[in-house]
This record gives C-alpha cells, structure tokens and sequence, in this order.
C-alpha cells in the first residue's frame, strides 16, 4: 500500500513564509544600499519601527539584516543599532549583491573595476585551463558555447550556457581558489550582459571572442589562451561601455 505524504502544519508553513519574507525583505534593503539611498554611516530603523513599517515580523527582519550583515553590508552594534558599512566592507563578489548593484545603473567606476578584477583573474584562469583540462572540460565549453552560439546571449538559455563556459573554464585550472571564484564570475558574466541589454541590444556578436577562448584551450595552448581570454574581457568592457545609457529603473520606494 502506497505511504501517503506527510501534510505540511500551519507551523511549517509559517517557517516557509518567514524565509521568503526575510530573504525578500535583505534583497530589498540590500537594493537601498548599493544604489546609494542609504549611505555609509546611515542607522536604520530600530526593529521594531522597521517591522512595523514593512508589516513584517520582527523575526522576519531580524533574520534580513543577519543576511546584510554576513555580506558585509551592515554592521550591528548593541545599544548603537543597524549601521551602514562603508563600501570597501561589502563583500562585492557575492552573487547576490552583485544583483543589487545591477538592479538599476552601477556606478561607472564601480563598473569599470568590476572588469579590471576579470581582466586580472580570467586571462590567467584560462592560461592554466590550457595545461591542465580534461577531455571533459573541453566537450562542456563546447557544448556551452553550441548553445550560446544557438540561443543567442539575449536569452535567459544562452546567458545560462555563457556561464555554463566559465564555470568549466574555471574548473579546468584545477586550482580550488579560483574554482571557489566561480559563483562570483559566473554572476558577474550574467549581470553584465543583462545590463548590456538592458541599455541596448547587442550590436556586436560575442561568440567568435568566446570561440577563440575554447580553440586556444582545447588545443592546449597557454599563451593564446591567455590572450584570447583578456581579448574577450576587453570587448565586453567596450560593449559595456560604449552603450548609451538607459533611463533608469524606477527605484522602490524607501524600505
């Protein structure tokens, strides 16, 4: 006789939802803070005004700044309260704050050194990737790559297979510090392609670049895939760059 499922209790349910909640209510702080609405040094709300205005629980809020503070957003001080960090405590990489940053228009120079951080790291992951992948790695680059080159960057599938690529190129250099770097590379590849779009579509076509990058390595050579890798980092900063800007997103209204 088949077991049936346990049904979920109204407390279960309710754990449910105050996860949601207090992950939806970090995301939208997290958003005021690194568009610039809340500065460095700027006191939020005490919790119990804070819930009240969001009409959420305290545990819910409570449990938002905890993430803030494990990204290094916020620092929480007894009998002081819930102060804005200063930027250079803000763990940047962090693939959720790197969503926030993207939600509506970066800082240029933040921007600018988010690329200078790939133009140091990505050359030299794929110089490494070149002496030292696997058969395995190769063939996920290049299906990757089938997959960008048939969807097309503009679509949520081939912005997945673009960090598909990374991600494997990364783990080719069969070094654990910059396979940790994944996650971080993998979102910043997407936000800034999304970001690209989002001023204008793409004028110019990436895969040849991306193509390059996957020869030189399957091919086993270092040094061209070193270059080829800090050849594609530098057009996609141009991309980046170059396009008109947008008019900005609305921004929510003060959390």
């Amino acid at each position: 006789m088949a077991v049936s499922g346990r049904s979920e209790g109204p407390d279960a349910r309710a754990r449910r939802k105050s996860l949601r909640l207090h992950g939806m209510v970090a995301r939208d702080l997290g958003i005021l803070i690194v568009s610039g609405r809340y500065k460095p040094g700027d006191l939020l709300d005490g919790e119990i005004e804070a819930s009240d205005r969001l009409n959420v629980s305290r545990t819910a809020y409570r449990e938002a700044v905890r993430i803030l503070a494990a990204k290094g957003l916020v620092e929480v001080r007894p009998k002081i309260g819930t102060r804005i960090s200063p930027r250079e405590k803000w763990h940047l990489l962090d693939p959720d704050v790197l969503s926030w940053i993207f939600k509506y228009e970066p800082d240029e120079d933040l921007l600018e050194s988010l690329f200078e951080l790939r133009k140091i790291v990505e050359p030299a992951a794929a110089e490494l990737a070149a002496k030292r992948r696997s058969a395995d790695q190769v063939e996920r680059m290049r299906e990757a790559l089938e997959t960008m080159a048939e969807h097309t960057l503009a679509s949520e599938i081939g912005r997945v297979a673009d960090q598909d690529f990374h991600t494997a190129l990364l783990e080719a250099t069969a070094n654990p510090f910059l396979v940790s770097l994944t996650s971080s590379v993998a979102a910043a590849v997407a936000w800034t392609t999304i970001f690209k779009q989002r001023r204008q579509p793409l004028q110019r076509d990436p895969i040849p670049d991306h193509r390059r990058v996957y020869e030189a390595i399957a091919d086993a050579d270092p040094s061209a895939a070193r270059q080829a890798m800090a050849d594609l980092v530098d057009m996609a900063l141009l991309d980046t760059t170059m396009a008109p800007k947008g008019k900005p997103g609305k921004r929510s209204r003060a959390a």
